[in-house]
């Protein structure tokens, strides 16, 4: 579970994982605009917002661990 936390890891996923698709525009982006619309229902798009949202979620968690654990 150690190298799941590693930059060299979290980066990349966080790159490809939570912005793909790249083009027209990333799902994250789709579903948060979803989301503060109010229109974020169905339970495919919540899904898809949890799938596309936990590399940041896991990065936010391993950059909070490292600023607190000086």
């Amino acid at each position: 579970m150690k190298n799941l936390l590693e930059y060299q890891f979290l980066i990349p996923i966080v790159l490809l994982l939570g912005f793909a698709p790249f083009y027209p525009q990333p799902h994250i982006v789709e579903k948060i605009r979803m989301l503060a619309a109010g229109t974020l229902n169905k339970p495919i798009d919540i899904f898809d917002l949890a799938w596309h949202a936990w590399p940041f979620l896991l990065l936010a968690y391993r950059i909070s661990r490292d600023l607190t654990h000086t």
